[in-house]
């Protein structure tokens, strides 16, 4: 099965204090036992590492460490979906005429990466947002 993790789902892989820390993990596991095939964003690997090294968490995950986690935990076992300037450009212009604002276009181009990998799953912590932006898709987005 292809899935899709949407960047709140690795950071709480990633963070054990994270409250969804534990299904998010074994999502993680799985993706990387080649359980599932797993799909991230490039625009995610980016959100990856400005959450970590940004929030406030206790301790502090420094740069060398995001990246490490990165490196070590996610690029290894996950396929990077890249948009075209175009498919940017259509995703954006789709929210503008359905009058969505701010952050939800980041969710917008994780849901046009999803499509564009064919995955049978999306991973996110923001279900309902997701839901949102893809109705024909809410029985496919879920929660790990």
């Amino acid at each position: 099965m292809k899935a899709y993790f949407d960047t709140a789902v690795l950071v709480a892989a990633s963070v054990a204090d994270h409250p969804h820390h534990p299904q998010a993990l074994a999502a993680l596991r799985a993706a990387r036992a080649k359980k599932m095939e797993g799909h991230i964003s490039a625009h995610g690997l980016a959100e990856f590492y400005a959450v970590l090294t940004r929030t406030p968490f206790t301790p502090p995950i420094y740069p060398s460490e995001a990246w490490q986690l990165l490196t070590e935990n996610i690029l290894p076992c996950f396929d990077v979906v890249t948009l075209s300037a175009r498919e940017y450009q259509e995703t954006i212009r789709s929210c503008a005429q359905k009058g969505w604002t701010g952050g939800r276009v980041y969710d917008a181009l994780h849901v046009c990466c999803a499509q564009k990998a064919a995955c049978a799953r999306i991973y996110t912590l923001n279900v309902r947002h997701f839901q949102q932006l893809a109705p024909e898709l809410a029985d496919s987005i879920s929660v790990p």
